[in-house]
């Protein structure tokens, strides 16, 4: 590799944080070369991209898409070696030659490999917030240790970091900050009557007003639970309280979030609602590259709105504050439900509204482990997805699919 040429392997290129991260990527040829691309099964799209950025490896997650591919790559005679399963995941994320990972795996599938990037000493470009909810305090931990450099891509965290002073550090916020204003743009339903709901589609749910997005997080951007998981994040990245973190409704999607200082200043961050510019922030930091972001104009805004999320018609952010309050393993927990509560909707087995009700059963059927150590997550998540995959299977045995 050239000298100041840095590698980068993206955890999960199919997806939309994968896609916009290789946007910004192949408009920098001379500052990044892609060592490794991973996916779930997309065998078409990463192939595709494999001819575009020749990595120097690709893995599928699905074995058997790990097969097909492998034939495609060799069909069209690339230099790319196929690997498979949760093993290549982490080969690639500890390779030597990367020296950057972009970590947008969704869901709990992205916490052992994201780990061992961590371990590993890289810089961790963190697009899927579940490593930080399911054991935020592991991951400080290992990062202080190994020198890892961990940095937000979420537009709201990533906002929140280039507000925060120079000095900052993942999971010690400076004792000049006084709270985190987390803005929300309070999805598709914002202001659905709530008698509506229960008639709500999962296309209506995958719907989002600004953001293009994979269906699992429009979905926890349709219930705000998605905002619950990044109140939890923000709490392990900056060592805040939740009592430290104000969610604000903020349906233009400009202001991506602010930082409130005890001299009563607020600093905050705004853009047009575009991934690649979290991802282009993250890659260069501390410096800045063009990333083809559209510039922002103001006079086509006109006006920014404020207002308070209503936790009544939002149960599942009200679920994700008491989570974030218990602490220990209840966090993973509260994760684990929503990915099955989530799936099962968008399997068309459970309406939008039973969502929070199996997340609320989970947490109630669970105590929290506060010794937070891997196993002890890893544990918690297996349980609190078996005690959410019995409620919802009782569930509509007794009332029938898509009745509950």
């Amino acid at each position: 590799m050239d000298h100041g040429v840095r590698g980068v392997t993206i955890l999960g290129s199919t997806g939309s944080i994968g896609i916009n991260a290789l946007d910004v990527l192949a408009r920098h040829p001379t500052r990044y070369r892609v060592m490794a691309l991973t996916a779930h099964t997309q065998v078409e799209r990463l192939f595709e991209q494999c001819q575009q950025f020749l990595p120097l490896k690709a893995v599928m997650l699905d074995a058997r898409a790990a097969l097909q591919l492998k034939e495609k790559i060799q069909k069209a005679g690339l230099a790319v070696e196929v690997l498979s399963g949760t093993e290549g995941l982490n080969t690639v994320a500890t390779h030597p030659r990367t020296h950057i990972v972009v970590a947008a795996i969704v869901g709990a599938a992205g916490l052992l490999p994201t780990l061992s990037a961590v371990r590993s000493g890289k810089r961790v470009l963190l697009a899927n917030k579940e490593p930080l909810v399911m054991a935020g305090p592991l991951f400080i931990d290992e990062a202080r240790r190994s020198g890892a450099e961990l940095l937000p891509v979420d537009s709201e965290h990533n906002a929140i970091f280039q507000c925060m002073p120079a000095s900052y550090r993942a999971g010690s916020v400076p004792t000049s900050v006084r709270r985190i204003i987390l803005t929300c743009s309070g999805g598709p339903f914002r202001n659905t009557p709530s008698d509506e709901l229960t008639a709500v589609t999962t296309e209506q749910a995958c719907a989002h007003p600004n953001w293009v997005m994979g269906r699992k997080i429009s979905v926890d951007s349709a219930t705000l639970m998605n905002k619950g998981l990044e109140l939890i994040e923000a709490c392990w990245l900056f060592g805040v309280t939740p009592e430290q973190v104000e969610i604000v409704i903020h349906p233009q999607s400009v202001i991506h979030s602010m930082v409130e200082y005890v001299d009563g200043s607020v600093l905050a961050q705004l853009g047009n609602p575009d991934m690649r510019t979290p991802i282009a922030h993250a890659l260069a930091w501390p410096e800045r590259i063009e990333a083809g972001v559209k510039n922002l104009n103001l006079m086509e805004i006109k006006r920014l709105d404020f207002e308070a999320p209503d936790l009544e018609r939002f149960p599942c952010l009200r679920l994700a504050y008491a989570a974030a309050r218990a602490g220990g393993t209840m966090p993973a927990i509260l994760n684990a439900a929503n990915e099955v509560a989530v799936q099962a909707f968008l399997d068309h087995r459970i309406g939008f509204t039973e969502i929070a009700p199996v997340i609320e059963h989970t947490l109630a059927s669970l105590p929290a482990n506060q010794d937070i150590e891997l196993g002890a997550v890893l544990g918690d998540d297996a349980r609190a997805r078996d005690v959410a995959s019995r409620f919802i299977a009782s569930r509509t045995a007794r009332v029938g699919v898509g009745a509950l």
